[in-house]
């Protein structure tokens, strides 16, 4: 058997890369046109910094839109795999897989959740399909309370529960779910107070994502925890964003003190491996095929995410978000034009007037800084963990200089 090894740089370059981001080659399939894509190629990465095919360096802001949580190609965790793939990289969820075990014993000790139970399986959007669903096995109801600009994920039961028309297919809609104002507690009280013992779960970001770095107060996670006990209701803290220490605590409901009976991740978990994860607190009692999954929890999965918390413990870099996140935060206030900053640590939203609009482009390809968006106007930051002050100064100097240019 000969086996082939493709040069992507140069398949790359023999098709043709349109506007669109499709490329037209003369035969073969084309991918399905999905986003609008920047006519850049990365080919290498390392810590806080990615190079493209020619050569260009970038400095990375956005993580690959927060999945980069301990830098790119950190050698503890290159190592990890190869030696895990070394050994084994899959076999299915029929046999035991002792690296399950680790992984769930580390994420308890870090995380402060050491008397939950953990689900593993392979996207966001997976985990929080699971975490709805396991709410609804647990009290048998079906009613979900979910908010305004929420994101929860592209999947059936996930997309439900996700506050945009524009990706929820006629088959995905559902008189399941009802919509909230986000931070308002009057409402929250008014809807439990009649429909309380319909209600199965309450689904909510700490911090949301692409809805624009909208906070949570700590008053408003609190009355969530404090409503869903008076009605067994089951509490669902979505972290798969907001979460992995991002925020400088390891889940960003931490702040509150509420916890929740289930906590969902995904982005930061692997570092760039697919792999996901539901934390579920002792009293949703786990019984046999009421979850499943294939590839959830294989081998080189968990290898990943175990090489994660390690790092992330041993280099303490929750402490060092809040630190940097902290630093980011104040300088940004400083500069002139912006309207407003939200977030907490290492995620954070800049709102910029609507005439603004073009300083997030200007950031890539005049200062070759990936950034995050959440449209119409919102830049969004979220870097690696591990990201320096002097790197964050490099950004600092970048957008003060779009600012004060209009």
């Amino acid at each position: 058997m000969i086996a082939h090894y493709y040069d992507f740089r140069i398949i790359a370059n023999k098709l043709f890369i349109n506007k669109s981001g499709s490329p037209s080659g003369d035969r073969g399939m084309n991918l399905f046109d999905v986003y609008p894509l920047n006519d850049i190629i990365i080919d290498k990465a390392q810590g806080s910094y990615v190079w493209d095919d020619k050569g260009q360096i970038y400095l990375d802001m956005y993580g690959g839109h927060a999945v980069i949580s301990i830098g790119h190609t950190h050698p503890h965790y290159v190592n990890r795999l190869q030696e895990q793939l070394h050994k084994v990289g899959f076999y299915s969820n029929s046999v035991k897989i002792p690296i399950q075990n680790l992984l769930a014993q580390k994420l308890g000790e870090v995380s402060g959740k050491e008397d939950y139970h953990l689900f593993l399986c392979n996207s966001g959007a997976e985990a929080n399909e699971n975490a709805l669903k396991l709410a609804s096995f647990y009290n048998g109801r079906k009613k979900i309370v979910a908010f305004t600009k929420a994101f929860h994920g592209r999947t059936s039961l996930a997309v439900a529960v996700t506050d945009n028309p524009n990706i929820v297919a006629p088959v995905n809609q559902t008189g399941n779910v009802v919509f909230l104002p986000f931070n308002d507690e009057d409402g929250l009280q008014k809807y439990f107070d009649e429909n309380g013992n319909e209600i199965s779960s309450v689904i909510i970001e700490g911090i949301q994502g692409v809805g624009g770095i909208n906070v949570a107060t700590d008053s408003f996670l609190q009355k969530i925890r404090s409503l869903c006990i008076e009605y067994n209701a089951v509490y669902i803290a979505d972290a798969v964003q907001c979460g992995y220490g991002r925020t400088g605590k390891f889940y960003s409901q931490d702040f509150s003190g509420a916890d929740a009976d289930i906590y969902t991740m995904a982005k930061g978990m692997g570092n760039g491996f697919p792999v996901a994860g539901v934390s579920i607190a002792p009293k949703l009692k786990a019984k046999h095929f009421m979850l499943g999954t294939t590839f959830g929890g294989n081998h080189l999965a968990c290898a990943a995410a175990l090489a994660v918390l390690e790092i992330i413990e041993e280099d303490a870099l929750m402490k060092n978000a809040a630190t940097v996140g902290s630093y980011l935060i104040e300088e940004l206030k400083k500069l002139p034009k912006i309207k407003e900053i939200r977030g907490r640590g290492l995620m954070i939203g800049i709102v910029l007037p609507d005439e603004l609009t073009a300083i997030k482009k200007n950031l890539l390809f005049k200062h070759k800084i990936f950034t995050g968006e959440a449209k119409p106007n919102v830049i969004r930051l979220l870097p690696a963990l591990n990201i320096t002050k002097a790197d964050a100064d490099i950004f600092l100097k970048a957008i003060a200089a779009e600012l004060n240019m209009v």
